[in-house]
């Protein structure tokens, strides 16, 4: 079954080839565009794709827009396609919910990635932004309990989850806590399987959403 898309942009001219694009491919079926932040919320409901692609630019109410779509599209992915790459404006995208986050200057290719990763349950950081946000994790990380996280994590497993997004090799957490390699790499094994996120960069908007990072300490 291809990938079912609803694109919501207040660019008509941009949405317009993005869609030429997109219906270029088998593996995409575009089921409705917009260029209204809440005609894309309705859409979702009604037609519940596998991924929005949002746009937070212009008139487009992308923070609105976000809000009700974890509420009234809950199965549908959301892909954030932005021009700006501010760190806040990153991260509050990924607080209010996107799946995923992608510059508007990407690739082909790496948007393809970005509808791929999400549309099998992953999420998706452009690899324009993701040393920045994992920048943000060594200037701003805080403790919280494991038992407040969506998915079970020993005290140990959240500290490795935290050191990770803060861009630390498996090596230095090794030294640093005084474990093996091995022991740091059989816990990295099962945070991922505890959380079903298999790479890092889903790690890290996992660390966003629950407060492991966060914009203001």
């Amino acid at each position: 079954m291809p990938c079912r898309i609803l694109l919501a942009d207040d660019s008509p001219l941009f949405r317009a080839g993005l869609r030429a694009l997109l219906e270029q491919k088998k593996q995409y079926a575009v089921v409705a565009d917009t260029g209204d932040a809440m005609n894309a919320v309705a859409l979702a409901e009604k037609l519940k794709p596998h991924v929005v692609v949002l746009d937070m630019s212009g008139e487009l109410d992308g923070q609105q827009a976000l809000q009700e779509l974890f509420i009234r599209a809950p199965t549908s992915r959301v892909l954030m396609l932005s021009p700006r790459s501010e760190l806040e404006h990153v991260l509050s995208c990924l607080q209010l919910g996107a799946h995923g986050f992608l510059l508007k200057n990407a690739t082909v290719a790496e948007l393809e990635q970005a509808l791929l990763t999400l549309r099998q349950g992953g999420q998706y950081l452009s690899s324009s932004v993701l040393p920045m946000v994992i920048g943000q994790a060594l200037r701003h990380s805080r403790k919280r309990s494991a038992a407040t996280l969506s998915a079970p994590l020993t005290t140990r497993q959240l500290e490795i989850l935290r050191l990770i997004a803060r861009g630390e090799t498996t090596r230095s957490i090794a030294e640093g806590l005084g474990l093996s390699v091995k022991t740091v790499e059989a816990h990295r094994s099962q945070i991922m399987h505890r959380l079903q996120i298999h790479d890092v960069a889903g790690l890290v908007l996992f660390a966003v959403r629950e407060g492991i990072i966060r914009l203001n300490d």
